[in-house]
């Protein structure tokens, strides 16, 4: 099999996309998404499973890609991929269900609970696990080299891994990404609870909101509509390593689908897991000891999309990628789910999540406006002629340069009918008002243009003119 992967995909998608959003007037939403997806994602590679949903209604929900490569198994939109680190979500929802409970307190040193860590973790509390400030290392058998990824580990034996590194910095004290610690949250749901992390999840999760095609590690065998996971080694498609999900645990080891993780989300704002009062203490970024705040919760990131809060978490194990978001303002939740480590899903979700964040036409005339002086100079027509035509992008996608009756120089992205107007800051380099675009008209030394190279945010591309 030879599967060829391009590398500019990224940076078209994203420019494509700036375009789309500013200018596209007739699109439906879903076309729009359909083709915010399919620049990136093939039928005839490893592909995506995308959902869209609006005050808890899935108003767009699609698969793009082949599920397994060597079967020709297409992707599904019932697919069940391996969601990594969004099982943190379950985990952190787990504990909180137990607190509530009044079997744990997210205050308890987690010493109290784990042996190892009695004298190491006195000052460690479930909260500094939680919100990634216990300062335990970051360290577990899946992030080592050489580490043969289809050994089986129990829970203890996972916290054996680690338990003698030294803290790198006293709880509380600063934010630091830990799956370890998110480890020891499961061993401590197990023993809390008297069952095994996976059982919990099961029982008090997946059965009780009807998350039918999820599971926990490999807990249950013949799993429908699997897909396989595919890493790029060469510009090729290879599969990858078939890991262990024992190694994952609590920290990364739940299977689902977009349809399930939209349940999950339902479940979690219509407080059928928990209470109001507990879910909001899992989305709301927690302080440090100095009172700094820092964008986790506990299981939940947050960012923001122009003015628009976000809420979310994205996942990775070997051969697959994903990410869930929530935008409170919008009432909007997208999850999307791949078979490949290779491209960018975090990307493509919040490209989607931008058609929907609402910019009022007087904030977009003011962000014009606002933008830092940039003066644009008068080019000659005729010079200004001899940059039009079409700049191939990649093999059948191409670029327009065009001049209108006025002597405005605009740009045409593929699919696209509304011009984007180039204004000269020198005779051949040119830029857009709008987005942070440049281009610069290329000249071989019989003074013909033989070629553009476009800046965006830092991204560049050359386009051969045809």
């Amino acid at each position: 099999m030879n599967i060829k992967y391009k590398s500019m995909n990224n940076f078209f998608t994203t420019l494509t996309f700036l375009f789309i959003t500013y200018f596209s007037v007739s699109q439906s939403y879903e076309s729009k998404i359909d083709s915010i997806v399919a620049i990136s994602y093939n039928q005839n590679e490893p592909g995506i499973s995308i959902l869209v949903a609006k005050e808890g209604a899935s108003i767009y929900s699609k698969s793009f890609g082949k599920a397994n490569l060597e079967l020709n198994t297409p992707l599904q939109k019932s697919s069940v991929f391996q969601i990594g680190s969004i099982t943190k979500q379950f985990t952190a929802v787990s504990i909180l269900m137990l607190a509530e409970q009044g079997k744990l307190n997210i205050e308890d040193n987690i010493g109290k609970y784990i042996p190892e860590y009695v004298e190491i973790g006195k000052d460690i509390t479930i909260h500094n696990l939680l919100n990634h400030t216990s300062g335990i290392k970051n360290r577990t058998p899946v992030g080592d080299k050489g580490f043969i990824s289809k050994t089986n580990m129990s829970p203890t034996e996972l916290i054996a891994y680690f338990k003698d590194e030294p803290l790198e910095f006293k709880p509380g004290e600063r934010f630091k990404y830990s799956n370890a610690g998110y480890i020891i949250l499961g061993r401590i749901i197990e023993i809390v609870s008297g069952q095994p992390y996976s059982d919990f999840i099961e029982q008090h999760i997946f059965d009780k909101i009807g998350m039918k095609n999820s599971s926990c590690g490999d807990t249950k065998q013949g799993i429908p509509n699997p897909t396989t996971g595919y890493i790029i080694e060469q510009n090729d498609f290879v599969k990858s390593d078939d890991m262990n999900l024992s190694l994952a645990y609590s920290a990364g080891a739940i299977l689902s689908t977009t349809e399930d993780l939209l349940k999950w989300q339902n479940a979690l704002l219509s407080n059928t897991l928990l209470k109001a009062s507990s879910i909001k203490q899992a989305m709301t970024p927690t302080s440090l000891n100095s009172g700094k705040r820092v964008p986790y919760g506990y299981g939940f990131r947050f960012s923001k999309l122009g003015n628009s809060p976000v809420i979310a978490h994205t996942g990775s194990t070997k051969g697959f990628t994903s990410i869930a978001l929530f935008l409170p303002k919008e009432k909007l939740y997208i999850t999307a789910l791949t078979n490949c480590n290779c491209k960018n899903v975090n990307n493509v979700a919040k490209q989607v999540a931008e058609l929907f964040v609402s910019i009022p036409d007087d904030k977009i005339t003011e962000a014009k406006h606002n933008q830092p002086e940039r003066k644009s100079i008068n080019v000659p027509s005729e010079l200004l002629s001899d940059y039009t035509g079409t700049y191939e992008v990649k093999p059948n996608v191409n670029l327009t340069i065009g001049l209108d009756n006025t002597n405005q120089l605009y740009l045409l992205a593929p699919g696209q009918t509304k011009k984007v107007e180039l204004f000269a800051e020198t005779q051949n380099h040119f830029f857009v008002k709008i987005v942070d675009a440049e281009i610069t008209f290329n000249k071989n030394e019989a003074n013909n243009v033989i070629s553009l190279t476009m800046n965006q945010s830092g991204r560049k591309i050359i386009a051969k003119k045809n």
